[in-house]
C-alpha cells in the first residue's frame, strides 16, 4: 500500500519597528543573505529580471549544508516575494512559500512581517514533522536577524559592503586552486597561519555539486595576538571556493566571500572577493567613539584585504619556487641522462 503524499502549511509572523520597505530590500536582496541568516552560506542569482529570478542557495539545516535552486517572483508596491523550490530534495516534492510586510497602523516605522510556507513530502507522516521544525528554526532566525537590521538606527546600506583583490601568477589555475583547497597544509606554508583543522564532505547532488569543508583556524596579527576563526567552504574545483565565517572577527556580523581562480594568458589570475557587515555597536569600543563610519569600512577592509593579499602573494611565490624545482630537477634528469649515454 502506497503512502500518500503529505502536505503541510506553516506561518511565522513578526511585528516590526522599520519601515516596511526597509525590511523588504533585506530579503529583495538574495546577495546578503549570507551576511545577514545565520543558516544561509552562500546565494547565487542565476538569472534575473525587473520582477522575477532563479536563484541558487547553500543553507545549514542542522549539521548539513544542503542546496537548492528557487524561483521568486517580486511584487515591489505590495512589497511581497514568492517563491518556489525548483526541483525539491527528497523527502520533499514541493515547496514554496512567501514573505510580506504589511504596512502597520502605528505609523511609517511599523510593518507586520509575514512568513508562510507550504510544502508536501513522500513517505510517512513524520518526514513533514522534520521538515517543520527544521522550518520552525531556520525561520525564526531569519525573522529575527530581519529585524535586527530593519530596526537598527544605521541603514544596512552603511554597514554592508564588499571589496575585491586580484593578483596574477604564471601557475595554470588548477594549480592555484590546490594551493587554496589545501588548507590543512597552511599551518606549514603560510607564516601568519599557527593551527588548523579541517573537515571535508564529497560533492553530492544534495550540496549543489560542492565539495563542502569545515574550517577552524588560528591565524596570528602582527601584534602576536592569535585569532580563532571558523568557516564553512563550497569548493568547485579549479574554479572557486565559496565560504562564510560562522565565527566572524570582533567588529562584525558577517564575513563571507570566495576566491575565484580564471585563466589568464599563459598563466591564472586569482581574484579575492570579501562581503562584510559591520557590528556597530562593537565599532566605538574597537575604533574609538565617533569614528565615521568610512574610516572603519577602510579599516576593516586594510585588515581583511591584508591577510588575503599575504595567502594570494604567498601561492604565487610558492608556485613559482615549485616550478623552479621542477624546471631544475628535469635539468639534473637531462644531465644525467646524456652521462649516462657517454
Amino acid at each position: 500500500m502506497t503512502t500518500p503524499p503529505t502536505r503541510r502549511t506553516a506561518e511565522h509572523t513578526a511585528d516590526l519597528r522599520a519601515p516596511a520597505d526597509r525590511a523588504f530590500r533585506l530579503i529583495a536582496d538574495v546577495t546578503r543573505w549570507p551576511l545577514l541568516f545565520p543558516p544561509c552560506v552562500a546565494a547565487d542569482v542565476l538569472e534575473s529580471d525587473l520582477d522575477s529570478e532563479r536563484i541558487r542557495l547553500w543553507a545549514l539545516v542542522g549539521e548539513e549544508v544542503r542546496s537548492w535552486t528557487s524561483l521568486r517572483t517580486l511584487d515591489r508596491e505590495r512589497l511581497r516575494i514568492d517563491f518556489r523550490q525548483e526541483t525539491p530534495s527528497p523527502p520533499l516534492t514541493w515547496m514554496g512559500g512567501h514573505w510580506e510586510f504589511e504596512r502597520g497602523a502605528g505609523g511609517e516605522s511599523a510593518t507586520r512581517l509575514v512568513l508562510g510556507h507550504e510544502w508536501v513530502t513522500a513517505g510517512a507522516p513524520e518526514q513533514a514533522d522534520l521538515i517543520a521544525r527544521a522550518l520552525d528554526g531556520n525561520s525564526e532566525q531569519e525573522i529575527g536577524a530581519v529585524r535586527a537590521w530593519a530596526e537598527r538606527p544605521e541603514p544596512p546600506e552603511e554597514l554592508v559592503f564588499s571589496f575585491a583583490d586580484r593578483v596574477e601568477t604564471t601557475a595554470p589555475p588548477g594549480a592555484v586552486y590546490d594551493v587554496l583547497h589545501r588548507a590543512d597544509l597552511w599551518p606549514d606554508r603560510l607564516p601568519h597561519v599557527d593551527a588548523v583543522e579541517l573537515t571535508t564532505v564529497p560533492a553530492t547532488p544534495v550540496t549543489g555539486g560542492a565539495e563542502v569543508q569545515r574550517l577552524s583556524m588560528d591565524t596570528r596579527a602582527e601584534d602576536g595576538s592569535v585569532h580563532r576563526t571558523r568557516s564553512v567552504r563550497l569548493c568547485f574545483p579549479h574554479e572557486r571556493i565559496v565560504y562564510k565565517q560562522t565565527a566572524p572577527p570582533a567588529g562584525l556580523l558577517g564575513h563571507s566571500g570566495e576566491w575565484i581562480v580564471t585563466p589568464h594568458g599563459a598563466g591564472s589570475a586569482v581574484t579575492a572577493v570579501h562581503r562584510v557587515a559591520l557590528d556597530a555597536d562593537a565599532l566605538p569600543r574597537l575604533f574609538g567613539a565617533g569614528t565615521e563610519l568610512a574610516v572603519v569600512r577602510e579599516r576593516v577592509r586594510a585588515v581583511l584585504g591584508g591577510n588575503s593579499l599575504r595567502t594570494l602573494e604567498w601561492a604565487r611565490s610558492f608556485l613559482a619556487d615549485a616550478d623552479a624545482d621542477a624546471d631544475a630537477a628535469v635539468a639534473d634528469a637531462r644531465v644525467a641522462a646524456r652521462e649516462v649515454a657517454r
